[in-house]
């Protein structure tokens, strides 16, 4: 299963827009222009929107699944980029998308602007006639934003003008798309599975009594999702996994006692979590458990499992390396009664 990254904003779509424009006029030489995105407005719509789209592509095969799903929450100081460089033109589209770009009507520095853009892509200042003597030889780079992250000042980030490079080079440009890019954008794409555990008794529990909680191996396993961006000259990917680690039980109420105390069930060897109760262990202490010490009376105690997912990385070109864990939590309900009995 394949998607293509695409994304909305209106606000901000406008504003880079006049942005680039501004640019133009006032630094045309130092080599920003009205290329600082890929712009594909609607205007049949009558909307001020801009689609801005990027040629990365996702394998999801291996992502998580049943019942439900959820992205993970990354631990820590994360910050993956909001916009980068990757390639998206041969000359004969770039020409189509520099003639649909300045078809805009005329505006407050339209002219010049148009001058500087002229100048750099046609006149050969650096590029000639869209550098079409090369075609089949390269491709012209552009900003992509993920508008999901934009805040502030980062569509300033990527305002540089669109460039062209060769194949089988990599451009000295900051934010130039690469595998640890890649491998950003597929963990934003990683869903795992809901964490309902198993308990005994389930949902139904007695005060004092041990809960015993647990995940098998087959509901609870790594999950990853590639990035790929596959274009004529240019290939390169990068997969994301995650693995659970761990599962960390939150009772949803002071008056309990988790086991082990920091309420943390660290993974088994066979990639499970916790013990399945069976018939003689009501007597036993659970590796993985909870003991409801005050009934929830008329109401319920939320019970919060939470799984923290360890996160690496590989590219196709050799690279490899980590990313900040991510959490994936769900709630369960669960009745704790005054009445004690023995579960065996």
């Amino acid at each position: 299963m394949h998607s293509v990254i695409t994304a909305r904003k209106s606000a901000l779509a406008t504003l880079t827009l006049a942005f680039s424009v501004f640019l133009i006029s006032g630094t045309a030489q130092a080599g920003i222009g009205f290329g600082g995105s890929r712009n594909e407005v609607d205007t049949d719509s009558g909307s001020d929107d801009q689609t801005i789209s990027s040629q990365v592509t996702f394998d999801v095969s291996k992502n998580g699944t049943g019942k439900s799903t959820g992205a993970l929450t990354a631990v820590g100081d994360y910050d993956p980029p909001a916009c980068w460089y990757e390639p998206q033109w041969t000359p004969e589209e770039y020409e189509k998308e520099f003639k649909k770009r300045w078809d805009v009507g005329h505006f407050s520095g339209a002219a010049q602007g148009y001058a500087g853009e002229q100048a750099r892509y046609i006149e050969g200042k650096p590029y000639k006639n869209f550098n079409k003597d090369k075609t089949g030889e390269g491709m012209f780079w552009g900003a992509v934003y993920d508008w999901d992250r934009l805040e502030g000042d980062d569509y300033l980030a990527c305002g540089g003008a669109d460039f062209w490079v060769e194949n089988g080079d990599f451009p000295d440009v900051e934010d130039a798309i690469d595998a640890e890019t890649l491998a950003m954008l597929a963990y934003k794409e990683i869903k795992v599975p809901d964490t309902e555990i198993s308990l005994a008794p389930e949902n139904i529990t007695k005060v004092n009594l041990p809960t015993w909680a647990w995940l098998d191996k087959a509901e609870f396993h790594e999950v990853s999702v590639t990035a790929s961006l596959n274009v004529p000259g240019w290939n390169l990917a990068a997969t994301t996994t995650a693995k659970p680690v761990s599962l960390k039980l939150e009772p949803g109420t002071g008056d309990a006692t988790t086991f082990p105390a920091s309420g943390e069930c660290a993974i088994n060897d066979d990639g499970s979590i916790g013990e399945p109760w069976a018939k003689g262990k009501s007597d036993e202490t659970p590796p993985c458990g909870i003991t409801y010490l005050r009934s929830s009376g008329e109401n319920t105690y939320k019970l919060k499992a939470t799984v923290t997912w360890e996160i690496t990385w590989e590219g196709t070109n050799g690279e490899a390396g980590a990313l900040p864990d991510g959490t994936f939590g769900s709630e369960q309900d669960i009745t704790v009664q005054e009445i004690q009995s023995v579960n065996s």
